[in-house]
Parts: structure tokens; sequence; C-alpha cells
């Protein structure tokens, strides 16, 4: 399955409409098969985390990746899946210019939105102490050189600020503001620390805001339902899936090595049936068989 039909990706327009009828909460993905869970599990978002891609390769989310190990793993699960995703771009991987490549990129990996950062590069995490900002006008270059470099007018674009933990919530704010007269869609609010905060935020901003309920950060875990009192439209939940496999995956190697066997927990592990449906196996079966159904008949 994929979002790209006659080669128009029809996930912006899905995800715009969603904004417009009421909440979107993306579910935190890590790679194609984590993915068609979160869909199958009722999410009609997705959200492809830079830490996340990071992670998964071994690395720790200081700008280490690259624009193309980002976008091959967007476009892995845009390929199997239909619902909109949305992918961090962190500060677009280089200046105004390379923004611009960067959105062409993501659009041509069929994504459907992009949240991008105000940070110095090398960027660092959102929840950790210690990180550094860019002026406020050379933002608003990147911002205005993706909303320029969109050839989909539904693509998304979210400007992330990380001014509260460095200037404080005031100047957050301020930025947010401008970062929406500059043309983006939404902003992204990293770090807010209170409840309260979620709620000054969406009081004095001038458009849509997106909430990171990432665990064992600075924010307080607020819930939809919550988040959608205090004024807010999206969330994300980026590596929620992502760290609970890693836990379950710890636990599994360890058992396995000190036991030898599986024996005494194939509880806590996904039948072979289970796998096989996830991934369609059956489907690509039966297509296998009427094409080579196909071929014979045209060879007679």
């Amino acid at each position: 399955m994929s979002v790209m039909r006659d080669n128009i990706n029809l996930g912006p327009r899905n995800l715009r409409e969603q904004m417009r009828k009421g909440f979107v909460a993306s579910a935190g993905v890590f790679n194609g098969i984590s993915a068609i869970i979160a869909q199958r599990s009722g999410f009609r978002s997705t959200y492809l985390s830079g830490s996340g891609v990071a992670g998964a390769m071994g690395f720790p989310d200081l700008s280490v990746t690259t624009l193309t190990e980002v976008a091959d793993e967007a476009a892995r699960i845009t390929a199997v899946t239909e619902v909109p995703l949305i992918v961090d771009v962190d500060t677009g991987f280089g200046e105004a210019i390379n923004v611009t490549r960067t959105i062409r990129e993501m659009e041509r990996a069929g994504v459907s939105a992009v949240h991008m950062e105000d940070q110095v590069l090398p960027k660092k995490c959102g929840q950790l102490n210690g990180k550094r900002i860019v002026g406020t006008d050379e933002m608003i270059s990147k911002i205005r050189a993706a909303v320029d470099a969109r050839k989909n007018p539904d693509f998304v674009i979210i400007a992330r600020t990380d001014a509260r933990s460095v200037n404080g919530l005031d100047d957050a704010i301020d930025r947010a503001n401008a970062y929406f007269e500059a043309g983006s869609d939404v902003v992204f609010t990293e770090a807010l620390e209170t409840r309260e905060e979620f709620r000054t935020f969406a009081r004095r901003a001038k458009g849509p805001l997106m909430a990171n309920m990432t665990e064992f950060g600075k924010s307080p875990l607020l819930s939809v339902d919550e988040l959608k009192e205090a004024g807010y439209r999206m969330v994300i939940f980026p590596l929620t899936a992502f760290r609970a496999f890693l836990k379950t995956a710890a636990e599994t190697y360890a058992d396995l090595f000190r036991n030898g066997t599986q024996r005494d927990f194939m509880d806590r592990i996904m039948t072979r049936e289970d796998f096989y449906s996830i991934i369609g196996y059956d489907n690509y079966e039966r297509e296998d068989r009427e094409l080579a159904g196909r071929t014979r008949k045209s060879q007679r």
C-alpha cells in the first residue's frame, strides 16, 4: 500500500483535512513495519523522529544522520502505509538553500509534513539542556525557503521553536508568531514545562500548535483530551513504541542468552501467523500467483 496515486501524494491533503476537522494525534514510528502496526491500531497519521532514525542506526540525536538517510527511511514507510507521515528534518540539514532541497526530497519520498527547528547546527535533543538557537531572522529565511520549495500547496510546513529552554516562554511565543507570519502552517512548541505554559502559548499564538509528548522529558505527559482543552491542534508521541521495543528487545536477548532457549517466554513473542498478517504475506503470494497466471496465458 502507498499514499502515492497517479504520481500525486494525497497525504498532505488528507492531513490538512484532519487538521481542519479536528485534533491530529500522530504515532511515532521508526520503520515500515512499525508504521503498519500504528496504522492498524487506528492512528490516522504517523511521525518519524530524527532521534528515532538516528537511534535505530545506533547513533545519538546530534545531527549525525543525513538528509538521504532520513528521506530513504521515510520513503520506506510511505511505500507500505496509507496515512500521512510527518517527518523531523532537524534544522533543515543546513542553511536556507539546503532547506529547499530537503523539502523537495521529502515530497519525493511521499511525506505529508515536516518540522524544522530553530537550533544551531549541530542540534541537540530538544529535551536536553545546553541548546543554542539561531536568530529569528535566520529561521524565518528557512521557513520562507521551505514554503517556496514545496510543489504541493497542501504539504504542511511546521516550524519548531526551542526558545522556551533558552530565552524563556515570552521569546518562544514571539518567535512562534513570527514563524506564522513567515508562512509556517503550524508551530511545534518544544519543551514547555507546565500545563499552564501550554495554555498560555495557545492563548497567545496566532496559529495552530503541535505538542510533543515524549517520555522522560521536560514536559508533563498530557493526554489528547488535555491538550485539546489547552487549545492545541496536534500532538506527536515520538519514541513511545521505539522505547517499548528497546526494553522488550533488551529483556528478550538477556533471557535468551541466560537460558539458551526461548521456551520460557513464548508468550512474549508474536506468532508467525500474526507477523505474516501484518506484512500482508498472503497478499504478496496471491499477487505472485496472479502475475504468473497472466504470464502463462500471454505465452500461449
